[in-house]
């Protein structure tokens, strides 16, 4: 069921009017069955496969919990096999479902180099929606379990809750139980001010999908699609639209959880935090997709680093590729997102080492870092990095890329500019400027939040009539501009496949 969607707009009103009316003590129960429901709607047979995911990492959690607390002198061992089987058990059915053909497709080309005949599986597998997500946020649960950071949860429905939470299920944030499964618990009365914000929230989140990100799709899409006929300025500005793309899909899906979840008194962690203003690689992964960010560093980085007596440069260059080459593999069964993940991996190891030899340049320059031309500059290039590893992520195969950045620098056209080329790039020009026009808008609206203004609390101490008008207009213009209707094929939100 897509958060963009006529079923949506039923489904969410009345899972909220009976939560808020049915008792306390079987809240959780209600929401367990329409998070179930919100799944099957993709297909039903792959709600047996989270629901397994959930039992295995239940049934760890506490005999991890019980091993914990155990005095016998094999506890230690006995913690670390159902902790290691916990993560066997769920990697492999994440591997099996997202990487088993591209395992055999990878040792069918060694296999073909070898002149041995070729593997040729007799079935086929459909990835099931969110796996990633909901397999990493279990099995954050039984590691911090092991850690001693929570305890079991002993209620089964409560913890398959805390797995399958209908508002980020398919697409994060990948919560952790300190957060979200203490929640589960707790009582949640209604309030007008939690519902208004939620849904200014959810409503952001629709212009970031509906208005911006599916209109930009379509002009990613036809240039990738037709990359021969385009070069120069246009594979740019294709590539710079699918970073707008990318944005407003992942981080309007977010704000759609974020906001269905907090009109029900569920507070999600923030998943992004203005990732284009960033000033370095480093500063970029700590403000994009921050849930998965955050999960590899606690649960792969970390773990690399101390794993040895004493930290070495060498160390952390190690843990930092491997951290990204887990990510890259994460997004897609493809090279090319290994690759993308390394690139960004590769970008944080240079800086790091070079970090040293530019302050000290810096210093004897006299160069003054904390002005606004030298954070601009910074930002400037971060996003051009972002960019080109963009290319790469976007790009169907490397062939594609190649070309593509080959087109970039063959020629230099700005006349394009000028002579109506922009609008035969799959957007005509009403739609152009629609999406030049709401870029702008995101930009402001970034802009002062960034500058620490909290738009939604100011405009809350506003008026009534003016608060309405604001709201009216909002919604007018994201049913005027968004892209939908009756021959618009609902676009699933670019994350959903990962």
């Amino acid at each position: 069921m897509l958060f963009n969607s006529i079923n949506f707009l039923l489904f969410f009103p009345i899972v909220t009017i009976l939560y808020f009316i049915i008792p306390h003590r079987v809240r959780y129960i209600w929401l367990l069955i329409a998070s179930y429901y919100f799944y099957m709607a993709w297909n039903p047979v792959y709600a047996l496969l989270m629901l397994t995911s959930t039992f295995i990492t239940y049934l760890s959690g506490i005999l991890i919990d019980k091993a914990n607390n155990s005095k016998q002198d094999n506890a230690d061992k006995l913690k670390k096999l159902w902790v290691i089987l916990s993560l066997v058990l769920n990697l492999s059915i994440l591997f099996f479902f997202k990487y088993f053909y591209f395992a055999v497709d990878n040792i069918n080309i060694l296999l073909s180099a070898l002149h041995i005949q070729l593997i040729q599986p007799k079935f086929d597998i459909i990835l099931p929606v969110g796996i990633s997500f909901y397999t990493f946020q279990a099995l954050s649960y039984t590691i911090d379990i092991y850690r001693k950071e929570v305890y079991a949860e002993r209620n089964f429905l409560k913890y398959a809750l805390f797995v399958s939470f209908f508002p980020q299920l398919v697409a994060g944030p990948i919560e952790r139980s300190k957060n979200l499964l203490v929640q589960v618990s707790q009582k949640h009365t209604f309030s007008f001010e939690r519902m208004r914000d939620g849904l200014l929230l959810m409503l952001f989140g629709y212009f970031l999908k509906m208005v911006i990100a599916d209109r930009a799709a379509i002009l990613v899409n036809h240039v990738f699609e037709n990359y021969e006929a385009y070069a120069g300025i246009e594979i740019a500005i294709a590539v710079v639209a699918f970073a707008v793309q990318v944005y407003g899909d992942f981080a309007g899906y977010s704000a759609i959880a974020m906001g269905a979840a907090w009109v029900m008194g569920f507070k999600l962690m923030q998943n992004f935090n203005h990732p284009y203003f960033a000033t370095s690689i480093q500063d970029y992964w700590g403000r994009w997709h921050i849930s998965l960010s955050t999960w590899l560093r606690d649960y792969v980085y970390l773990p690399i680093i101390f794993s040895g007596k004493k930290l070495s440069n060498l160390r952390n260059y190690f843990a930092i590729m491997v951290t990204f080459f887990i990510s890259g593999l994460w997004h897609g069964a493809n090279w090319t997102y290994v690759v993308w993940g390394l690139y960004h991996g590769f970008c944080i190891v240079m800086a790091e080492i070079t970090n040293p030899y530019k302050k000290k340049l810096y210093k004897k320059l006299k160069v003054n870092t904390k002005c606004f031309s030298f954070r601009l500059s910074a930002m400037i290039v971060t996003f051009i990095l972002v960019n080109i590893g963009y290319l790469i992520f976007r790009a169907p195969d490397f062939h594609t890329a190649y070309e593509m950045w080959k087109q970039m620098f063959s020629v230099w056209n700005p006349w394009i500019f000028f002579d109506n080329s922009l609008y035969d790039m799959g957007l005509d020009r009403k739609d152009f400027w629609v999406l030049c026009f709401s870029i702008m808008i995101l930009w402001v609206v970034s802009f002062m939040q960034e500058r620490g203004i909290k738009i939604r609390e100011s405009l809350a101490q506003q008026n009534l009539v003016f608060r309405w008008l604001v709201y009216l207009l909002a919604i007018f213009g994201i049913l005027t501009f968004g892209i939908y209707g009756p021959e618009y094929d609902a676009t699933q939100f670019i994350y959903f496949q990962f």
